[in-house]
């Protein structure tokens, strides 16, 4: 996972003890950021050069890239997002995403023109189970903050895209590590062979993951290599 997994929104910054860890792990291990982002999208720029990943499961698991290689995409009916957007009017929470530096929250029905591979929520816990209620072919898991979530079709994790990789590469699903602090990294953290939830992460992703590590601020992944014996 890339936020608050990998950078710490306290400084927006990956800590000096992940980006060693990674360096480490990088000579046995192959690298791969999953995350909610589009980590080729503006507002990702440079991320991607620090951790230096061999495949991002980018947007859920409904893009992935093997290096500069698109090996699976998959987008959302224009139909239900624009049955979403009307759902959402006139709500206490606002669904919309970001397109390259533009936010999509106020002017939302600019996106029915546009591929849609997930949409972001923003808003409180109770507005995800109003829309879970009304459409049972999404899920919105909530981000650590407890201030938002993904909203994703429910065939589509980023542990589906780690199944993708796992083919493209030939490798046990059972030989995988998996890192994560929201909702939307429930899946991979219980698929992988190894699941990690980081200290800061939501109480339910923790209470189901194999190993809890310290927190991002106090180098939980670079304590949690060590402690698994990753190098």
């Amino acid at each position: 996972d890339m936020d608050m997994t990998l950078l710490n929104h306290a400084d927006y910054k990956i800590p000096d003890s992940a980006i060693k860890a990674l360096d480490l792990l990088r000579k046995n291990y192959y690298i791969v950021i999953a995350t909610g982002r589009d980590m080729d999208a503006k507002f990702s720029e440079g991320l991607a050069d620090e951790v230096k990943p061999d495949a991002i499961i980018h947007l859920n698991g409904n893009k992935i890239t093997i290096g500069s290689e698109l090996i699976y995409e998959h987008c959302m009916k224009r139909e239900l997002v624009e049955e979403l957007l009307h759902f959402a009017e006139g709500k206490d929470y606002a669904i919309g995403m970001t397109v390259g530096d533009i936010d999509y929250f106020v002017n939302p029905w600019k996106l029915l023109d546009m591929p849609i591979r997930t949409l972001a929520y923003i808003g409180r816990e109770p507005g995800t189970k109003e829309v879970e209620a009304a459409f049972p072919m999404l899920k919105l898991p909530m981000f650590s903050s407890r201030e938002g979530a993904d909203i994703i079709e429910k065939d589509a994790s980023k542990a589906e895209g780690l199944k993708r990789l796992c083919k493209a590469w030939n490798i046990p699903l059972k030989n995988t590590i998996a890192f994560g602090d929201s909702m939307n990294d429930y899946e991979i953290v219980t698929t992988a062979g190894i699941g990690v939830a980081m200290g800061n992460g939501h109480p339910q992703l923790k209470a189901a993951a194999d190993y809890v590590t310290a927190p991002i601020g106090e180098d939980g992944v670079y304590k949690a290599c060590e402690a698994l014996h990753l190098f």
